[in-house]
């Protein structure tokens, strides 16, 4: 269902950019000789569109959770257009020979009436979500945490189109249910005859994982592991590899400058040690490795954990971790074979040691590492045992689920953290 809510959203800004073009020509030119600028106007802006299109997608505005009316999403919405109308700028400036336009005025005007229409259809298209028939009417067999924290999460987000209803009786399309229950004798009529009313019969695992993209690691047995996921995928797993080691080259030579002027500040900073800090981690089958990064505190000692205002941080090492560019030196460490551009992050050895206490921790270490990942993108730098947990149920949702095409969707959302920030 949610699929098919991402999709109407999307049809609808697609449908509302071209509206509004068509509704600029008028503005600017008026009806005499509209069909005149409209053709000029529809090829160039038709890439342009593809642009603020991609722009929204990485400001998340295409997750329903984020269709409806509240401040954080105006905030972002109105980001998001003042971002595509940049980017389109330089686009047009940048390639002037394949767009043959460079029309201010015409994506000002744009902006303004797409970012009115576009704002009132997605308020109007909530409250459809919300009370429309969009509704999915849920009803939860049996109790557990994670029960307890869908159900929260849904009344706290109805537009995700969810209504929980407390009996199969109250008009239920869809049954969620204790995962050891679909194999316990005593129910398997009792859900063989809610299929034949057609009403859909989802575990509570894997509901919870359609709804918050991530896995109730407290509640999966080991039996789960060996069904669910998959220890070898030689394609991907090539194809992932001489990814890494081409880009490798490509920005290790593009970041060298870079690299360079960076460790001539860090020479000249406050901070004692070597400009390169190396640090023991443990990647794929639990081998260790030394990680390379630039040093961004005073001292390279005390807890493991880092804070964003950890005082160990000298004055260039807040920026460098704040942008990131401590890690220009991992290129060599993906160059090499020991972390990939995409994967869960490799932890230091002796917070290894700790986190193993986690249930299911080890699952991690069956994949090598990554500069990036699906767990650094929805949770923040882990600074306690329960940080590190909460970041291993996404860790083990992308070794689940890992390919290209979501290796794709997570290098696009870690490029968004150039224009957003959480």
């Amino acid at each position: 269902m949610s699929k098919i809510k991402t999709f109407i959203l999307l049809i609808g800004d697609i449908a509302i950019l071209y509206g509004s073009l068509v509704l600029t020509m008028v503005l600017r030119y008026g009806t005499e000789n509209f069909a005149q600028f409209l053709s000029a106007h529809i090829q160039p802006f038709s890439f342009i569109f593809l642009f603020w299109l991609l722009i929204f997608y990485l400001a998340d505005l295409y997750k329903v959770k984020n269709s409806g009316a509240n401040l954080n999403v105006l905030q972002t919405f109105v980001f998001a257009i003042f971002i595509s109308v940049i980017g389109s700028i330089i686009l047009f400036y940048l390639f002037p020979s394949v767009f043959e336009l460079t029309p201010k005025t015409n994506l000002i005007i744009l902006a303004l009436v797409f970012g009115l229409i576009d704002l009132g259809w997605r308020f109007v298209l909530a409250k459809i979500f919300i009370v429309g028939g969009l509704k999915t009417k849920v009803a939860f067999i049996g109790d557990s945490p994670i029960t307890n924290e869908i159900k929260s999460y849904l009344q706290k987000n109805p537009q995700m189109g969810y209504e929980i209803v407390p009996k199969i009786e109250d008009g239920a399309d869809m049954a969620v249910i204790q995962p050891n229950a679909k194999n316990d004798p005593k129910f398997i009529d009792f859900f063989y005859n809610l299929l034949a009313a057609k009403i859909a019969v989802v575990d509570s695992i894997k509901f919870y994982e359609m709804i918050f993209q991530k896995l109730p690691i407290e509640e999966i047995e080991r039996g789960w592991f060996i069904e669910k996921i998959t220890t070898r995928r030689k394609f991907y797993e090539f194809t992932k590899r001489l990814i890494d080691i081409i880009f490798s080259i490509i920005l290790g030579i593009i970041f060298l400058p870079f690299g360079l002027i960076i460790a001539v500040l860090e020479k000249m900073s406050s901070r004692k040690g070597p400009v390169i800090f190396k640090q023991e981690r443990v990647g794929l089958n639990n081998k260790t490795f030394i990680l390379l990064k630039f040093g961004i505190m005073k001292e390279d000692k005390g807890s493991p954990w880092t804070g964003e205002n950890d005082d160990r941080f000298t004055l260039l090492g807040k920026f460098l971790n704040h942008t990131h560019l401590n890690e220009i030196p991992q290129l060599y460490n993906i160059f090499k074979g020991d972390i990939s551009f995409i994967g869960p992050r490799a932890e230091d050895k002796k917070l290894v040691e700790i986190y193993r206490q986690i249930p299911h921790y080890e699952i991690r270490h069956m994949i090598k590492p990554g500069l990036t990942g699906w767990a650094q993108l929805n949770y923040k730098a882990s600074a306690s045992i329960e940080e590190a947990k909460e970041k291993l149920k996404y860790d083990i949702y992308y070794i689940k689920n890992r390919s290209l095409l979501l290796d794709f969707i997570i290098f696009l959302k870690t490029a968004k953290y150039f224009f957003f920030s959480n």
